[in-house]
């Protein structure tokens, strides 16, 4: 099975392919590894070739849950998916998640792959907000493609459901 997971930031994405890779025993990607090599110092930026070989490392496996808000280099990582799940959550909510994702993250209950700024805390926000306004067009756009294959969730309980029918095959 190869699942590819978008949403924005406070979506869920990355909880959904946690749950999603133990439940199916398969290998999770974020694509934010693809972009950035992660040193102690701070994260360095790869060079597009880079980005595009670990996308093509990842996509060539037997299965897979690949997860991410990029768009335009991660095309065939959406062609070799079996299913595509859009994160639609509202933005009120994914705003509510990034506070108390930086709130555990500061009290050490929640790991992150970067270390949590006040600086980040706020580019979330603006993250945040460019994918409402820019990002979730040019996706609903792109994801007309795979019709067939695309679940967009809006909600908890939706995303419980496609969870259950998941397990059931």
């Amino acid at each position: 099975m190869k699942i590819y997971i978008i949403g924005s930031v406070g979506s869920g994405k990355t909880t959904l392919a946690r749950k999603v890779a133990s439940k199916l025993q398969i290998i999770h990607f974020e694509t934010d590894n693809f972009v950035w090599t992660r040193q102690l110092t701070g994260d360095i930026r790869n060079e597009p070739e880079v980005r595009d070989h670990l996308l093509q490392e990842a996509i060539h496996r037997d299965a897979w849950v690949i997860e991410g808000v990029h768009i335009d280099w991660t095309d065939e990582g959406l062609q070799a998916a079996n299913q595509i799940v859009f994160l639609d959550i509202p933005f009120r909510i994914r705003t509510r998640r990034i506070v108390l994702r930086f709130i555990r993250q500061l009290l050490k209950i929640e790991k992150a792959n970067y270390h949590p700024t006040f600086t980040i805390f706020r580019r979330m926000f603006k993250w945040n907000k460019y994918f409402e306004n820019e990002m979730k067009p040019a996706f609903l756009v792109k994801l007309n493609r795979y019709e067939k294959k695309v679940h967009r969730l809006q909600t908890y309980k939706e995303v419980e459901g496609w969870l259950n029918q998941l397990e059931r095959g």
